[in-house]
């Protein structure tokens, strides 16, 4: 009875000696989190009269944004606002000086934070810079490509833009310390099909255009080639996982085997109407 007794009166006595320390943390807390208000609106209305917010708009990144009810105007000072906010945060913890396990995970939050917040803001102003990188390098190629050829600087300009996007989100990933085995395969995967996706349209196209007599097998190339390129980035996806690799590498022999049956039908056809235009 006498050590609970001595228990409890240790922790009040711990409790009353960082009372002060519990309010200047809540006071840091609420003046950072006012603080940040402030400056949030200020900055809100600072985009709004520079006009940067029209020519954002026009851009992928700023569809997206609209499309998701989102403003840039809004978006900035929500930023500033929360950067305040988390600093405050980081400087009330470091005046609780909290010891012991919980001590360490409220530091470790405190560590993280700002690198949850900087990898935010590489994804989102990343992507504003590849859409302006892209489309300022595909207005430079497009006229070096006669005007029936335009689908290639197109292409060209869309895998540009894919292989930066995927660049931007592996630095926005190590800076939030969430890159790894599993991320980089997951990355290369949707990278691969992204690009396979759009190498078929371009050059599909532009064998159409050039050779009207392949329109017929179009479609079949297309699927063929979608095919080949969702398996390869299957692959990179789940190459990481044992035993999906056999799975990956049964499902190819066996998509090679169909497309050989159906090449069967389309050879037959195409040699047919070869002989036809010889006679």
């Amino acid at each position: 009875m006498l050590y609970i007794v001595d228990v409890l009166t240790d922790m009040v006595g711990d409790i009353i000696v960082a009372i002060p320390s519990i309010l200047a943390a809540i006071i840091v807390i609420l003046i950072g989190y006012g603080v940040g208000i402030v400056v949030g609106k200020a900055a809100n209305k600072l985009v709004e009269k520079l006009g940067i917010e029209k020519s954002f708009d026009q851009t992928v990144t700023g569809k997206a944004f609209r499309s998701a009810g989102i403003d840039l105007s809004n978006f900035i000072g929500a930023v500033l606002k929360a950067f305040i906010t988390i600093l405050a945060i980081i400087l009330a913890i470091q005046i609780l000086n909290v010891g012991g396990t919980i001590g360490t995970y409220l530091a470790t939050i405190a560590d993280y934070l700002p690198r949850l917040l900087g990898g935010i803001l590489v994804i989102v102003f990343g992507t504003v810079l590849v859409d302006f990188l892209a489309s300022f390098i595909g207005r430079m190629i497009k006229p070096m490509f006669p005007e029936a050829k335009a689908e290639i600087a197109d292409m060209l300009k869309t895998l540009l833009m894919i292989g930066l996007i995927a660049f931007v989100l592996l630095l926005a990933l190590d800076l939030m310390l969430l890159s790894g085995s599993t991320i980089y395969p997951l990355i290369l995967g949707f990278v691969l099909i992204g690009a396979g996706i759009a190498l078929t349209d371009g050059l599909i196209k532009s064998i159409t255009d050039d050779h009207e007599g392949f329109r017929g097998v179009a479609g079949y190339a297309k699927f063929i080639l979608y095919s080949i390129f969702l398996i390869i980035g299957a692959g990179a996806i789940f190459a990481t996982f044992p035993g999906v690799s056999n799975i990956v590498a049964n499902i190819s022999w066996a998509f090679a085997i169909a497309l050989a049956i159906m090449l069967i039908p389309i050879a037959f056809a195409l040699a047919k109407k070869m002989s036809k235009e010889a006679a």
